[in-house]
């Protein structure tokens, strides 16, 4: 499943969000993109608490092709 990652106001990082969710901020004019590649958008207003989960990141070193 596909993630997209938020920064708030301050440019501090949040958890990464559905699309589905993030297309809904965006259309409310709540959000704006930052970057289109990894896709990270930014929100408008700061976020006063904010608590990040732990993440983690799965790797094949055996493929041939990331993607």
């Amino acid at each position: 499943m596909s993630k997209v990652f938020v920064l708030d106001a301050q440019k501090h990082a949040l958890n990464p969000i559905h699309p589905g969710y993030a297309r809904r901020l965006l259309a409310a004019r709540k959000a704006a993109v930052l970057k289109h590649y990894p896709f990270t958008i930014i929100l408008k207003e700061t976020v006063e608490i904010s608590q990040l989960e732990p993440l983690r990141i799965k790797l094949d070193p055996g493929s041939k092709v990331t993607g």
